[in-house]
């Protein structure tokens, strides 16, 4: 097991250093679907009845304005009191648990009628959107990349209200995917705290 030490000026503390298992991703894989999407939906019952009376459609302004901010909140909150994990565990928890929501929300459209394929793409951009956020956090700088994340899931949003769902759809998930990538490249083994 693999050990991270800290000395003090009266005494040294070893920390092990946490590697989840499988029955652990289980579990936020899980969550992702169990947490995130009830508490999805508990927000946005709150924020659409004041929407009402908005001069733009409600159904338009959940869409691109509330969904990403709210979802991309509501996936990574799982992981928002984690520690003792080393930064690419962080990540790689924070995409599962926004692959469980992508589950969850693929499943939830095509029990209503939407194409699969048109839902393909929300498989990979959920999972990638949360990584970007989760790297943050493990960083101590979620707010930047919590942003980018709301950015992100914003622009695949427009896309789909404007029209050009499939070559933005394409492009936008592509772009989250590669942040992601690179961002798990770029975590190491380094324990957050």
């Amino acid at each position: 097991m693999i050990h991270m030490t800290a000395t003090t000026p009266h005494q040294t503390t070893t920390i092990p250093i946490h590697k989840p298992g499988i029955p652990e991703k289980l579990f936020f894989l899980i969550s992702g679907i169990i947490v995130s999407v009830p508490l999805t939906l508990f927000i946005e019952n709150f924020a659409l009845p004041p929407l009402e009376t908005a001069p733009i459609n409600p159904a338009i302004l959940s869409a691109l304005i509330l969904a990403p901010f709210i979802e991309e909140f509501a996936k990574a909150y799982p992981l928002f009191y984690r520690h003792g994990e080393t930064e690419r565990s962080f990540v790689t928890l924070g995409a599962l648990a926004g692959f469980g929501f992508a589950i969850a929300e693929f499943t939830t459209y095509i029990l209503i009628g939407v194409s699969p394929i048109d839902r393909i793409f929300g498989l990979f951009f959920h999972t990638s959107s949360t990584s970007i956020f989760t790297y943050g956090i493990a960083q101590k700088q979620p707010l930047p990349y919590y942003v980018l994340a709301v950015f992100l899931h914003f622009s695949a949003n427009c896309s789909t209200l404007i029209g050009l769902f499939w070559p933005t759809s394409i492009l936008v998930t592509a772009i989250t995917v590669i942040i992601a990538w690179t961002l798990y490249n770029r975590s190491s083994e380094k324990i957050v705290n």
